[in-house]
């Protein structure tokens, strides 16, 4: 008999890699999306999917069948603009909740989160899951959601013995990425590209995540955290790796960070004079000039969590693009 699984963002950029391998290996799938999502990236998968919303309870009530093997918690609100916070606390922590608490009373086995390796704060020297966190990045909105919501799962594993896993993805690489580092894609495609920026991190393989977060269900063990990075490269060398394949010219020398960050003050406050999404805010300025990086040796040992070189990565996903017409 085949395992049953329930993925809320299913229409994501990740959740779509899970229920696209969940299928694979034989689950039965169910799939959470918002009546405003497309449900382009799952077409033509085998899934039932339900409609409902994170801030609202009864519509998740009304989603999840009982009894299921593992609800894989996938959806979030990943916004770097300070206008967006009070949206994004109602995804991030009060659907957290609704979603683990309806996953309980629907008697789910498993409930599988998906957080961030951002939750640890930002700094410039390696994290493992034994880290103490730095509370220091939490005017960040997503850093500080995202970190309360991972404390409401692991809360209930302490309170009331839920059985949760907490995996912790870097930046995540990848064909379907629509909004992600597909930009830098399409950005360095168009010559828009005047300098680098001076960070760097690990960046992992979205298709691998999606077998780690199964993995997670057979193998994880209960209230633990596992990161999930990969190769590691600077913002400037990834850069150059998508001109190298892409065959464009792209700056050499990464910006200094001040001019980042004086670039991101600049564009938000044009923003609120034309209510548009500034092309980079305060937040994401301070994510793309830090030095983030993680150790995946945990998640490697017990999930079998593999990495993928980043250039494939690239390849891949420039060919993806390519494919649904993305780039010109």
């Amino acid at each position: 008999m085949s395992l049953t699984a329930f993925v809320s963002g299913a229409s994501g950029f990740v959740g779509s890699h899970l229920v696209r391998e969940l299928h694979e290996q034989g689950w039965q799938v169910h799939a959470l999306a918002r009546p405003t999502s497309s449900l382009k990236p799952i077409e033509g998968i085998p899934c039932d999917v339900h409609l409902g919303d994170l801030t609202d309870s009864s519509s998740l009530s009304a989603a999840l069948p009982e009894g299921l093997d593992a609800v894989f918690h996938v959806a979030a609100n990943t916004s770097f603009w300070s206008r967006k916070n009070a949206a994004q606390d109602q995804v991030n922590i009060v659907g957290t909740r609704n979603m683990i608490e309806t996953a309980a009373t629907a008697g789910a086995r498993r409930f599988i989160h998906t957080s961030s390796f951002a939750t640890w704060g930002f700094r410039n020297t390696e994290l493992n899951e034994q880290s103490e966190r730095s509370d220091g990045t939490d005017w960040i909105n997503y850093v500080r959601s995202k970190h309360i919501a991972e404390e409401v799962v692991l809360s209930t594993v302490r309170d009331k013995g839920t059985d949760a896993v907490v995996l912790n993805p870097a930046h995540i690489l990848g064909p379907g990425d629509q909004h992600n580092w597909s930009r830098m894609i399409r950005m360095v495609d168009h010559g828009n590209i005047f300098a680098a920026p001076p960070g760097s991190g690990n960046f992992s393989d979205v298709r691998e995540i999606a077998k780690a977060h199964i993995e997670g269900f057979h193998r994880g063990r209960q209230g633990e955290k596992y990161l999930l990075g990969g190769e590691y490269a600077s913002f400037a060398e990834l850069i150059r790796v998508a001109g190298d394949v892409m065959g464009k010219k792209v700056p050499g020398r990464p910006a200094p960070g001040w001019i980042m960050k004086a670039w991101a003050r600049v564009n938000t406050a044009l923003s609120a004079v034309t209510g548009r999404h500034p092309n980079i805010t305060p937040e994401s300025a301070a994510m793309i000039v830090c030095n983030l990086t993680c150790d995946s040796s945990k998640a490697q040992q017990e999930l079998n969590y593999r990495f993928t070189p980043i250039r494939t990565l690239i390849e891949d996903t420039v060919e993806w693009m390519n494919q649904e017409g993305l780039l010109p």
